[in-house]
């Protein structure tokens, strides 16, 4: 992905199914200079924490040391934990895990651009991108249910086309977009995978590779959008 000088990659979320997986195919491939994985698990200069904005600070300046990252990528994501897990009807919405999935799913991410995208090149094609899900569409809202964790994606795709839109100014073949993965065999996805339909279910390995295609195709106009695992884009 990276043509000229030498250049870096990030994957925030390192410790997960996809971000993991998306690690080890980026040093695989060899085409970066250095490919920082970061995740909350980790400890030392591979620490940040979303819920921590000193942490992911920490971490820009850690990757502002050596060639600068054409290639950032959010693999986060927070759909259940312990006794909370996606409503099912109003009944079940709680201020508290409220909050705590917007914290995750979207305020985190829009605090890693804001570290991040000021360390990227100021010219040149660089990818901004933070792991969505097709049910943070709001026109694609059809069955209701899991308020929390759509109403946290749909508000990650807004701050990333609003973030896209500043970003450009500052670099005009920026890229920052949203991606859906699909479902991967991941412990996120573990307890609702009863009715994935044969063959739409991915290992973590694939679906880094399929994630990694749609990065190295999409475009700078393509910038502010989501795109899915196959490339299409997905309306917000």
């Amino acid at each position: 992905m990276s043509k000229d000088a030498p250049a870096s990659a990030v994957i925030v979320g390192a410790s997960g199914g996809i971000g993991a997986a998306l690690e080890t195919a980026l040093v695989d491939e060899g085409a970066f200079a250095a490919v920082h994985g970061f995740a909350r698990s980790r400890s030392g200069a591979q620490h940040l924490d979303l819920l921590d904005e000193a942490s992911i600070a920490a971490a820009a300046a850690h990757v502002a040391q050596g060639p600068a990252p054409t290639l950032v990528i959010v693999a986060t994501g927070l759909l259940h934990e312990g006794e909370h897990g996606p409503e099912k009807a109003l009944r079940d919405l709680d201020p508290a895990w409220l909050a705590q999935v917007h914290a995750v799913n979207a305020i985190g991410p829009a605090l890693v651009a804001k570290h991040f995208l000021p360390i990227m090149p100021r010219s040149g094609r660089t990818v901004f991108a933070a792991l969505s899900a097709r049910v943070g569409s709001i026109s694609d809202n059809r069955l209701g249910g899991w308020h929390g964790y759509r109403a946290s994606k749909a508000a990650l795709n807004m701050l990333i086309r609003t973030i896209a839109i500043e970003d450009r100014r500052r670099n005009d073949r920026s890229i920052v977009v949203t991606l859906h993965p699909g479902t991967v065999d991941t412990a996120l996805s573990r307890p609702f995978q009863a009715n994935v339909p044969a063959g739409k279910l991915f290992d973590p390995e694939r679906a880094a590779l399929q994630l990694l295609d749609v990065v190295e195709g999409i475009r700078v106009i393509d910038t502010g959008k989501m795109f899915d695992f196959e490339g299409v884009e997905v309306a917000f």
